[in-house]
C-alpha cells in the first residue's frame, strides 16, 4: 500500500543506523512519480524543514557572534514574506535606507542523478549569486564577494539560478537603488519536508561574511 508519489521529503533509517532522504527526479514539471524514478541520499548533511530560510538565519546568527569589529554601520534584518513578494525586506530596505544590501538565502543545486544542470553542489562552498529569475547582482558587488573569498581562502560557488529569487531583488529596487548581492547556501528538495544543506558551506558561508563586513568595502 506505499504509493511513490507520497515519499518523496520522506526520511529514511537503516538498520545500521545510516539515514537518508527520499528523493525524486523530475523530469521538466512535477508529476506523480514511479519507484524507479527515485533515489534515497545518504551523507553526513543537516536536514531539516524549512532550511529556507533558517539556515539564513543561523548564517546571520553566528555571523554576529563572530564578527568583532567593523568600520561600518552594520543592519542585520530577519525579514519575513519574502516567498509571497518578498515584502518585508521592501519596508525594511526602504526603512534602513542601506549604501550596499545582501541577502542570504538559499539557491538549489545540480548534483542529484540526472538534475537540471547548474553548476552548484553541496559540499564546495557558499554560493555568490550572479543573477536569478528576478534580479541581476551588482557586479560590484559579485566582484567585492568573489575578491573577498579567495583573499581568506574560503572555498565558493558561482551560482546563476534561472528561477526564483531572494529579498535582493527588493533591496535593489529600494528608493533609488542599492548595489546588492546574495551569500547562498545550496540545499537540496528546495521547498520540501526534508530540505538538505551540508554544514561545511554554512560554516564556510558564516567565515565570509565575517570577512566581508571586517574591513573597508571597495566597490571598484
Amino acid at each position: 500500500g506505499v504509493r511513490a508519489q507520497n515519499l518523496p521529503g520522506g526520511r529514511v533509517r537503516f538498520m545500521n543506523g545510516a539515514s537518508g532522504v527520499i528523493g525524486v527526479q523530475y523530469h521538466g514539471e512535477p508529476k506523480a512519480s514511479a519507484f524507479e524514478e527515485m533515489f534515497i541520499d545518504l551523507g553526513g548533511r543537516l536536514v531539516a524543514k524549512a532550511m529556507d530560510d533558517r539556515i539564513g538565519v543561523a548564517v546571520l546568527i553566528e555571523t554576529l557572534r563572530h564578527l568583532n569589529s567593523s568600520p561600518h554601520e552594520i543592519y542585520f534584518v530577519f525579514s519575513v514574506q519574502e516567498e509571497v513578494g518578498v515584502r518585508g525586506a521592501t519596508t525594511a530596505a526602504f526603512g534602513v535606507e542601506p549604501d550596499i544590501g545582501l541577502a542570504v538565502d538559499v539557491t538549489r543545486t545540480g548534483d542529484t542523478p540526472k538534475d537540471k544542470k547548474m553548476e552548484v553542489s553541496l559540499g564546495k562552498g557558499p554560493a555568490v549569486k550572479v543573477r536569478d529569475g528576478g534580479m541581476l547582482s551588482d557586479p560590484r558587488v559579485v566582484d567585492w564577494m568573489v575578491r573577498t573569498a579567495e583573499k581568506a581562502r574560503l572555498p565558493y560557488q558561482i551560482e546563476i539560478l534561472d528561477g526564483g529569487s531572494t529579498d535582493a531583488r527588493a533591496i535593489q529596487v529600494s528608493r533609488a537603488g542599492v548595489p546588492a548581492g546574495c551569500l547562498s547556501i545550496p540545499c537540496r528538495y528546495v521547498h520540501s519536508p526534508s530540505e538538505m544543506v551540508d554544514y561545511s558551506d554554512v560554516q564556510n558561508g558564516v567565515q565570509l561574511m565575517v570577512a566581508l563586513l571586517s574591513g573597508p568595502i571597495e566597490l571598484g
